[in-house]
This record gives structure tokens, C-alpha cells and sequence, in this order.
């Protein structure tokens, strides 16, 4: 039996519809996770240039990536341009991402949604940072998300064990997490 044309455009826009609603509300449905406390009295223009990646939870996106960096710069809507960097040893190749953060709240406090791909949104909550803006500890939409990031290469292990304790207090699984060789 032969399909309407008035059938198939129902089907279509009702296919469209679904599409649309599962692009968009995973898009916005990003929240700090429960028990942290994204840093209040933060200054993004401080906050902006590279950092380095230290220590991470691994995840496909960057797998087996070295030497990380991700620099920032202010957009002139106030939203955040991403540059996230990292080399592929296996592949002997770079590679970059370029993404967008806005804030979800106020600017003054370091919770922050980004996107690479589209509609689609992460966390970034950073958690710890120190006064100069030198070392910080960033959670994602969970707390199976976390990065070390630094202003250097390295840091005295002493520093990085005080971030990695922090993580811990707050609940990350330590046995997931990473370092990343610079």
C-alpha cells in the first residue's frame, strides 16, 4: 500500500521535530555538579591565554593526546574563545579544537558551559585557583570530568598533590586521572 505525500510530510516534520528536541535540550541542560563550588570573585581576563594540561581524566575526545594546552580569549559578547591543542604521538600529527564557553551565571563566578560541536554544551567549572591565576582545577558536568591545568609545564609535585587531594575531597576518582606528558 502506497504512502500518502501528506503522510510522509507528517512523518518528516514529526522526525524533525524529534531532532530538533533532542539537539536542543541536552544544549541546555548544563549544571555545576552537586557538592561543587565553582570559584566565586573570578576574573576572566586573568584567566585568559594558555594553560597547560597536567593531569586529566582520560576521555576519547583526547586520548592518548600530549603535550595539552587549551588558551582562551574574551569575545566581545563576553563569551570565551577555546583553543584546545594536543599531539598525537601514534598518529605523529597535531590536533586542535576550537569551541566557545559562556557563562552561567554571572562572569564573576567561574561556572562556565562550552561548546565544540554545535549545540551541544559541557561543563567547566573551576574549582581551584590560585591568587595569581597560575594553577587551576577544573570540573566538568560531573565529576567524571577533570582537568589540571598550569601557566607552566610542571608544577612542584607537592602543588599538584594539594590540586589532586582537592579533587578527592570533592569526590573524583583518582584512579581515572592522568598526567599528561609536556
Amino acid at each position: 500500500m502506497p504512502i500518502s505525500t501528506s503522510a510522509l510530510l507528517r512523518a518528516n516534520a514529526m522526525a524533525l521535530v524529534i531532532t530538533g528536541a533532542a539537539v536542543a535540550l541536552p544544549g541546555c541542560a548544563v549544571s555545576v555538579p552537586q557538592g561543587v563550588q565553582p570559584v566565586s570573585g573570578f576574573d576572566a581576563s586573568k584567566y585568559m591565554g594558555t594553560w597547560y594540561e597536567l593531569a586529566r581524566i582520560d576521555h576519547r575526545f583526547e586520548k592518548g593526546l600530549t603535550q595539552v594546552t587549551a588558551t582562551y580569549s574574551l569575545n566581545a559578547d563576553g563569551s570565551v574563545a577555546v583553543l584546545n591543542r594536543g599531539y598525537d604521538a601514534a598518529k605523529k600529527e597535531w590536533h586542535e579544537a576550537e569551541g566557545k564557553a559562556r557563562f552561567l551565571g554571572q562572569s564573576d563566578k567561574a561556572a562556565l558551559k562550552v561548546s565544540f560541536f554545535g549545540p551541544f554544551y559541557g561543563g567547566y567549572n573551576v574549582v581551584s585557583l590560585d591568587d595569581q591565576y597560575q594553577t587551576a582545577l577544573v570540573i566538568g558536568s560531573s565529576l567524571d570530568y577533570l582537568w589540571i591545568l598550569s601557566r607552566s609545564k610542571s608544577i612542584p609535585e607537592a602543588q599538584l598533590q594539594a590540586l589532586l587531594q582537592k579533587a578527592q575531597a570533592l569526590g573524583v576518582d583518582l584512579s581515572q586521572v592522568i598526567r599528561v606528558e609536556q
